[in-house]
């Protein structure tokens, strides 16, 4: 299995993306192609090399017409159903860009289908979000992860005026992501930037991997570190593809008598909030037989301080205590399939490289359910049983062509 590793050192935007996986190996003309299956004008690709603090990368530049514009998500999402992009592309595709429009739909406080594009409705980001995606599937990149994020500082010029960096609709798409300030006052991660990295890649540090292609990708800017993002591309180690990555986490625990329930839910918002990956409560009985709660987080180990912190201000606990644990996560993708219903992104894990879930995205199966006055548990069984038949299909079917 092969896999990208994106080192964000000075931060992300979908131009420094594309321009990564151009100098990793991926021809514009790749690009240019998966792009013209859209059916759109008014866009064109510029790639260049370019020194960023004695370091060379590709600066690649998205020239677009500024009049052509996207006003809702379903603008953005019609071109690419309509393309003749591969399936797999679609989904991912489509899943960054309701992930922008979901994160948009928060900031603003409307229904997804209520968002009104501004910054991101211009051509460019969908041209970074399906070139990236694009990128990616012609590199053989099955599986993404990325590192800590640098968010800036300092403000920003938006359509609703100046604005503290990170931007709202970007600190939205970074909730649960490991992030940090490197002292740049700056926008170091855009919101397309945001999308791309977060719905698309597992955070974390460098997977084991035999090490193929380097790319690196430059932002416009000068910054006081060199403003580039740099792609690692290879393959994984037996175990990662076959069984699935191993990770070092860390179990943030603390046991709490005393405070109220009611407290749990906020909680446990700001613990994601802060980089959690999860969280959950256990029933306990404590000394005195008086009943008790262990409240535990699981982290990247770099976020045990920050976690620990939330901790002590949030509750009532006087200690907290961590330990390293080691976990196996299954290699996953999203898949858009077609069901009896309507369209439908489903998460796949594999072990062993054959399919052992098949889960749809309960959001998507919640808004048909709602649309169509059924039970949210019966759209879910339906879509559900629909996708594991048609990805078996489609498993059979690549085993009669000896794929």
């Amino acid at each position: 299995m092969r896999i990208a590793y994106f080192d964000c050192p000075s931060g992300a935007s979908g131009d420094m993306v594309l321009g990564a996986l151009v100098d990793a190996g991926c021809h514009v003309d790749t690009l240019e192609a998966a792009l013209a299956s859209l059916r759109l004008e008014g866009w064109r690709l510029e790639a260049t090399g370019v020194d960023r603090g004695g370091l060379r990368g590709t600066h690649l530049v998205v020239r677009t017409d500024p009049a052509r514009r996207f006003h809702a998500l379903d603008d953005m999402l019609r071109p690419i159903e309509r393309s003749t992009l591969p399936d797999a592309v679609k989904a991912r595709a489509g899943a960054v860009l309701r992930r922008l429009a979901e994160a948009e739909a928060r900031v603003h406080r409307v229904p997804v289908d209520a968002v009104h594009f501004h910054e991101v409705g211009d051509l460019d980001t969908l041209v970074d979000v399906v070139g990236s995606v694009a990128g990616l599937d012609a590199l053989g990149v099955e599986r993404v992860h990325v590192s800590p994020l640098p968010i800036g500082g300092g403000t920003v010029e938006t359509a609703h005026g100046r604005l503290p960096v990170p931007a709202p609709a970007t600190a939205e798409l970074l909730r649960g992501f490991p992030v940090y300030d490197n002292g740049v006052a700056a926008e170091l991660v855009t919101p397309t930037g945001a999308a791309i990295l977060t719905t698309l890649g597992t955070p974390g540090r460098l997977p084991a991997m035999t090490l193929e292609r380097i790319g690196w990708g430059a932002g416009s800017r000068e910054l006081p570190i060199p403003n580039l993002l740099r792609v690692l591309v290879g393959q994984a180690t037996p175990v990662d593809a076959e069984a699935g990555e191993v990770e070092t986490l860390v179990s943030v625990e603390t046991t709490i008598d005393d405070m109220s329930p009611q407290l749990y839910e906020p909680l446990v918002e700001r613990l994601l909030a802060a980089g959690a990956l999860d969280v959950y409560l256990t029933a306990v009985v404590m000394k005195r037989s008086r009943p008790g709660t262990v409240l535990t987080v699981l982290a990247p180990p770099e976020l045990a301080d920050r976690l620990a912190e939330v901790l002590f201000r949030e509750t009532t606990t006087i200690g907290v205590r961590w330990s390293e644990v080691r976990r196996r996560r299954l290699p996953r993708e999203l898949v858009r399939l077609s069901t009896t219903l309507g369209l439908v992104t489903f998460k796949i894990s594999t072990l062993g490289g054959r399919v052992v879930t098949v889960t749809p995205e309960f959001e998507e199966v919640r808004r048909i359910a709602d649309a169509q006055g059924r039970p949210v548990r019966e759209v879910l069984e339906a879509v559900r049983l629909e996708g594991l038949r048609a990805i078996e299909a489609g498993a059979a079917a690549r085993g009669t062509r000896g794929d």
